[in-house]
């Protein structure tokens, strides 16, 4: 029988990469220890896993238009939420371009072609997900997913 993973930390867990592809699978690894930690069964991990790779490569790719060497920042929370409902909270943010909030879509699911999916994928896979522009530059992204506490099938 495998113990239950310790409870999260009450503070949240807060990274600062570079704007490099190389870097992603370590926010994967660390993503997926911090999911396990805060209860997510198996499969709702590999999604939340999936739709911050796609935020990042979005990040990486439109907001910085491909330069390695610019800041993300990457905050994962557990949070209480009045209801009492545990969700998981991140937050991605950028000094890069800033879109409009409106415009970040994913193309038609009818337009079969490699890439463009990654909008579609991170909201699917999310329950919340909210962009804001900051003051000082760039964009914040927060994505939420609630903490079913259900294990995996």
């Amino acid at each position: 029988m495998t113990p239950p993973p310790p409870p999260p930390p009450p503070q949240p867990v807060r990274l600062t990469i570079s704007s490099t592809p190389a870097h992603l699978p370590v926010v994967r690894a660390a993503l997926e220890s911090f999911c396990e930690v805060a209860g997510l069964n198996e499969r709702e991990s590999g999604c939340v896993v999936l739709a911050v790779d796609e935020a990042l490569t979005n990040v990486i790719r439109h907001a910085y238009h491909g330069q390695h060497d610019k800041p993300i920042e990457v905050s994962l929370a557990t949070v209480s939420q009045p209801s009492g409902q545990q969700t998981l909270e991140i937050y991605l943010r950028d000094w890069g371009t800033q879109v409009a909030p409106e415009q970040i879509r994913s193309r038609d699911l009818s337009d079969v072609r490699p890439g463009g999916l990654g909008v579609h994928i991170i909201r699917n896979c999310m329950d919340e997900v909210s962009y804001c522009h900051v003051p000082e530059g760039g964009t914040c992204l927060r994505l939420t997913k609630r903490i079913t506490g259900k294990a995996s099938r």
